[in-house]
């Protein structure tokens, strides 16, 4: 049982999906910091000066806690809010990924096609015997 689950854990297809899903997700994180930090900012200021991280719905507003002394007379309520300009930050990021895995899976579609419709050249060996055979049927 060892050996088999040894076999399937180093085949190669294995290996290359475990590296290709490190790599996308460091990929991802690149990209959620390429439109937080660089698409958003100038998209904010093109839009009137929007922040989209501060860009929510307050449900229920926060309440400092208040003490007198040592003693907690109010207690601490967290704000309760709706964060829809993270949201749509996230909602870019995504379309944005999904777009260039898209176009990544296009590309290697369209080379593996490419490999499958080029002909195999015959080996020299059956180029000689196939000249031969013709030769004899004539």
């Amino acid at each position: 049982m060892f050996k088999q689950f040894k076999e399937f854990a180093f085949k190669g297809n294995l290996i290359d999906m475990a590296v290709g899903i490190i790599i996308g997700g460091a990929f991802a994180t690149v990209m959620k910091s390429l439109v937080s930090d660089v698409f958003m900012p100038p998209l904010g200021m093109v839009l009137g000066k929007v922040d989209f991280t501060k860009m929510k719905t307050v449900l229920q507003p926060g309440v400092a806690e208040v003490k007198e002394g040592e003693k907690v007379v109010t207690e601490a309520v967290p704000e309760v809010a709706i964060n829809y300009g993270a949201f749509i930050t996230e909602l870019i990021s995504f379309v944005l990924l999904a777009f260039v895995v898209f176009i990544v899976i296009k590309k290697v579609m369209a080379s593996m096609q490419k490999q499958e419709d080029e002909p195999e050249e015959p080996a020299k060996q059956e180029v000689l015997l196939e000249e031969i055979r013709d030769l004899l049927k004539k």
